[in-house]
């Protein structure tokens, strides 16, 4: 275990090796318990507001703080991957033939990407210091990304609880690496949400109780990701054609104007036939063309049926009567779970005007 301070230079360093390896935005936390951060997180978890995401509440020793998932652990560097988008995720709202996949879930999964420069980062800073130990996690393991990105100043969780930076807007994919380096921790970054509400007004579910307050089991991201078995009936006409997740709180942000199109990264670019994907060509997936489809996509992990009962929602959203007899056919699916999606859209299809 390292318990002398590292050089000061140190953290320079470790920033300018985060820019060269794609990262753009870098800072230093303490792994230290934050009575706040940890209060917030035990509110959160006693309103259920995660839902059936168990393993939130189940591990909730080991996410309150780094020290508490890794003893030895004395900093964190916080590390954000731009995916900005070059088109307005917005813009297939209205369509009645296309399905909309989350900005994040249109390239390469992110998983990968940035485990494997975080990686590449944390193999440096040990040849760098090599009395160093290392843990690296990308959104697999029970760490509090968000909060330690505000901790570490290289941006502020908004309204939508999501972190926003003041360069790169709210298009970050985050990781962190623990570290047994004592680091000079960098100032927290100051809430620049103001009075702006554009996020909270933009959600279809009134998935915020209250501005910082996410409610889960209200959010489209996860009633199409995380949630199994049919959706609540309340919320399937809101979903709209949305497939897999929901920009919606994230695109009307007005820090997005400061984002630049995340060209860098060339795993992020959008593959074509995600951008617009028709609703017909997805309602016809089996398994098989499912995982031919999305493989190397976050989008495989939700299996076939998941995402098929997803786009049944939207087809009974849509108004498009032309998707009626494949809809029909989904009817006799042997899912429960799809074949109930698709009677409900084939109602819903069949009383438009």
């Amino acid at each position: 275990m390292v318990n002398d301070l590292a050089t000061p230079d140190l953290a320079v360093r470790i920033a300018a090796e985060a820019r060269a390896l794609g990262f753009a935005a870098c800072g230093i936390a303490s792994a230290r318990n934050d009575p706040l951060r940890s209060a917030r997180l035990e509110e959160w978890l006693g309103e259920g507001y995660h839902g059936s995401m168990e393993w939130m509440a189940a591990r909730a020793e080991h996410r309150r703080s780094p020290e508490g998932l890794w003893p030895a652990a004395r900093s964190v560097i916080a590390l954000g991957m731009s995916y900005a988008p070059a088109q307005d995720p917005l813009a297939l709202e209205a369509s009645d033939e296309h399905a909309r996949i989350s900005v994040y879930a249109q390239g390469r999964d992110y998983h990968d990407v940035v485990k494997k420069r975080l990686k590449a980062l944390a193999r440096w800073l040990v040849a760098e210091e090599p009395q160093a130990e290392v843990k690296v996690f990308v959104d697999t393991a029970p760490v509090m990304e968000k909060p330690l990105g505000e901790a570490a100043g290289i941006g502020w969780q908004g309204k939508h609880t999501n972190l926003v930076s003041p360069t790169h807007g709210s298009w970050l994919f985050l990781g962190a690496i623990y570290t047994t380096l004592e680091l000079a921790p960098a100032e927290g970054h100051r809430d620049q949400c103001g009075t702006c509400r554009a996020c909270l007004d933009a959600c279809p579910t009134n998935a915020f109780p209250a501005p910082y307050r996410l409610d889960a089991r209200r959010c489209i991201s996860y009633l199409t990701i995380e949630h199994k078995g049919p959706v609540p009936e309340e919320f399937r006409a809101t979903l709209g054609n949305r497939v897999y997740g929901c920009d919606d709180c994230l695109a009307v942000c007005p820090w997005n104007k400061f984002a630049s199109e995340a060209q860098a990264i060339r795993e992020f670019l959008p593959r074509a036939e995600l951008v617009a994907p028709r609703l017909a060509e997805l309602l016809a997936l089996d398994d098989a063309g499912f995982r031919a489809l999305f493989s190397g996509s976050p989008i495989k992990r939700i299996g076939r049926d998941r995402f098929v009962r997803n786009c049944l929602y939207a087809a009974g959203n849509s108004g498009n009567t032309a998707l009626g007899a494949q809809v029909e056919a989904l009817t006799e699916d042997p899912d429960p779970v799809v074949a109930e999606a698709a009677r409900w859209a084939l109602a819903r299809l069949k009383s438009d005007p």
